[in-house]
């Protein structure tokens, strides 16, 4: 990849190139991506799938339709994965019932696809209902890029990702379930079962992620690797002052998973810094709008967030610029009109800017409204 090609932050030149197909870096908490290339390339996203399986049971959890002590049956097909040695497993038995608390360990540490059936078929009453609700959770978390044809991840047509998506769904897992970082961050699962011969057997497992081993700030999320595209690495990383969340697809080996993805992380903690500035004191709450049933709708820059990503060592050096845009604004609106420009100043020059936006639909007026405010733009 031509060092030319590769899109930093701030339009700082690249400082260097990664052995993979395609890779993006995102600071959480602002969602500035730091570093990217080829991050709309699809490809097949293998155990990554599971991501989405893990959300939509962080999420059944929090709506309280299961617990995490809720024994979810192993069927047969569950099962006949857990005999597969192509793929991964945490060796469940048909006919065992085995609590979420296991499922979730088994699936984010031993990567099990027997595991994401029996998670699927619970939920969704089966794999291809939990499918379906797969690409409706994608599509409301804005995953344009994907589309997942089962809940774990194994090689059939039509199933896609980037890295830009994965990424986005990393973030939103992250921002939304906080307690997901007790999974993805564990760096093995011991699991004990019944065999077939009713005999106690105990399965210990390292975590797939093994830059969880080389450096102590990553604290998940996913591996996958299959023939066609290669391996894959969603990673998260935490430091007092950067949360950082990349992916990484298609490198050679897993060795070069983990030692491209170590190498973007630590560039990224070497270089920038996230800062807390409040932009409510850079810009007004509200604005004013034209023949609507409202006269002012509230606006916000994009995320809605008070965080920013900055090079290290000018944190102290950073002010907030809001301009408003001066044509007047004419109702009917839809939610998420542009308005203005929020533009982060570092020592008196621009680093970055995001998009100020309108927070609410605003219907048209009455007929007197109108006219009224058709002669106030002109005045």
């Amino acid at each position: 990849m031509p060092l030319n090609e590769i899109r930093v932050y701030g339009n700082r030149p690249a400082p260097f190139a990664l052995a993979a197909k395609s890779a993006e870096l995102m600071a959480v908490h602002s969602g500035a991506v730091l570093y990217a290339y080829n991050e709309h390339l699809k490809m097949q996203p293998a155990s990554l799938a599971k991501i989405m399986t893990f959300y939509l049971t962080l999420e059944a959890l929090r709506q309280k339709r299961i617990t995490l002590e809720t024994e979810m049956p192993v069927s047969e097909s569950a099962w006949r994965l857990s005999l597969n040695d192509s793929v991964s497993r945490m060796f469940l038995q048909v006919g065992n019932k085995v609590s979420v608390h296991d499922l979730l360990y088994g699936l984010m540490v031993s990567s099990g696809n027997d595991a994401a059936v029996v998670l699927s078929e619970y939920l969704g009453g089966s794999q291809e209902a939990f499918t379906q609700l797969m690409n409706q959770k994608a599509r409301t978390l804005g995953l344009n890029e994907t589309h997942f044809t089962n809940p774990d991840g194994l090689p059939t047509p039509g199933e896609y990702t980037t890295a830009a998506d994965m990424v986005k769904l990393g973030r939103a897992l992250l921002e939304t379930f906080p307690e997901s970082l007790q999974y993805t961050s564990a760096k093995d699962f011991t699991f004990t079962t019944v065999g077939t011969n009713g005999r106690t057997v105990t399965i210990s497992q390292r975590n797939f992620n093994t830059l969880l081993f080389y450096d102590s700030r990553v604290n998940g999320i996913k591996t996958g690797h299959v023939d066609e595209a290669g391996y894959h690495l969603v990673a998260s990383a935490h430091t007092d002052n950067l949360d950082l969340i990349s992916a990484v697809f298609g490198t050679t080996s897993m060795e070069k998973r983990r030692v491209e993805t170590d190498k973007l992380l630590e560039w990224a903690f070497q270089t920038f810094t996230t800062v807390k500035s409040d932009w409510r004191k850079a810009m007004p709450a509200e604005i004013r709008v034209y023949q609507g049933d409202i006269d002012k709708v509230s606006i916000a820059p994009e995320g809605g967030s008070s965080y920013f990503t900055v090079d290290q060592g000018s944190e102290r050096k950073l002010k907030l610029v809001a301009e408003l845009n001066n044509k007047p604004l004419v109702a009917p609106l839809p939610k998420g009109v542009t308005v203005g420009q929020l533009t982060v100043m570092i020592s008196g020059k621009p680093a970055s800017s995001v998009p100020i936006l309108t927070q609410a639909a605003v219907n048209r007026g009455g007929w007197l409204h109108r006219a009224i405010d058709s002669i106030r733009m002109r005045l």
